[in-house]
């Protein structure tokens, strides 16, 4: 089969088409023909050899780039109950950017059918990172503000649609252009504010009356912790989700006692098999409904074929997409 492997150097990665074997199945996976994959900042970072992760390393030495995918299901690991070949899924995986790749039976979501192959593909890291980010670790509830820092990624775009979706009002979010904000308020953005020419703590503050928000949802990091501090409200909560701006930014202590902050961080790089399949198991409970239906839509920015991988990594990095990027194989 074809697949973008990572071709490891010292100043750094690089990735290329490559013929290799195709992957079998464990006991309680399933091997599906991939019919697109979706490109996440943890692809870039892995070919960089930049991802800090505590997995331990693949039997595989070969590495294939991928971390989400959607096709159809062509074998079943011997332990698998409840999917049979043929059967239309989506899920988290390992070497998505192939025609073929494995994906654990209870990680595995049932593709809508109104949903088409791309915009499948989109679903699984964005939708579960962000329900895990709002309603797990953040506790959103209806009625409560909610900021969310990088609105116009491919996870932001999946906050901001989670969030209306609870009932979160207002629902404020952070983007560099006025296209994109555009575009976030016809996917429910209630505010919307341009980081780069507004001072969004002011802008936040006017918007709640003052009081600030409860919950915010920062994919940026750094750069945006001191102003993300001084826009909450009390017993605020911050969940960490990325660090896209950087890793290290100014903390003022005596504002996280006096307004009684919680700072949450959250990542897939540390959670066990288990963990994964509990947020896999609410999101087809609690969101999966409203995929199917339309309320929430995942939206695709751009798709390259699966040989134009570097054009696309090189499209991500320059970050002027909205929502995500996507690779669709030879096979559709």
């Amino acid at each position: 089969m074809k697949a973008i492997v990572i071709i490891k150097g010292e100043q750094g990665g690089t990735i290329a088409l490559q013929n290799v074997p195709r992957p079998k199945p464990r006991p309680q996976d399933l091997l599906i023909e991939v019919k697109a994959a979706a490109l996440n900042r943890a692809d870039l970072f892995r070919v960089q050899g930049t991802y800090k992760t505590t997995a331990t390393p693949k039997e595989n030495l070969l590495e294939i780039v991928g971390g989400e995918a959607a096709g159809i299901v062509t074998e079943v690991g011997k332990d698998v109950a409840g999917f049979a070949i043929g059967d239309r899924v989506m899920g988290m995986c390992n070497g998505g950017y192939a025609e073929f790749t494995t994906i654990h039976q209870h990680l595995a979501i049932p593709k809508p059918e109104r949903l088409n192959w791309e915009e499948a593909a989109t679903v699984p890291v964005s939708y579960m990172t962000e329900y895990n980010a709002l309603i797990t670790n953040g506790r959103l509830q209806a009625g409560e503000s909610v900021l969310i820092n990088g609105a116009s990624s491919g996870v932001g775009v999946a906050a901001v649609q989670i969030a209306k979706l609870w009932g979160a009002k207002p629902v404020i979010g952070l983007a560099g252009a006025p296209a994109k904000l555009a575009a976030l308020a016809a996917l429910g953005l209630d505010v919307g504010i341009n980081y780069r020419t507004d001072n969004f703590k002011e802008a936040v503050l006017a918007t709640t009356g003052g009081k600030g928000v409860e919950l915010i949802i920062d994919h940026v990091g750094g750069p945006h912790l001191k102003d993300n501090l001084k826009c909450m409200a009390l017993k605020g909560r911050l969940v960490s989700v990325g660090r896209l701006g950087g890793e290290i930014g100014q903390l003022n202590m005596d504002l996280l006692a006096l307004k009684r902050l919680e700072l949450i961080g959250v990542t897939f790089r540390t959670r066990t098999l288990s963990e994964r399949i509990e947020i896999a198991r609410q999101v087809i409970t609690d969101l999966l409904p409203a995929l199917a239906d339309g309320r929430l839509k995942p939206v695709v920015d751009r798709i390259f074929s699966l040989d134009q991988a570097a054009e696309a990594h090189a499209y991500m990095a320059s970050n002027v997409q909205f929502g995500k990027i996507v690779l669709k194989t030879s096979s559709q």
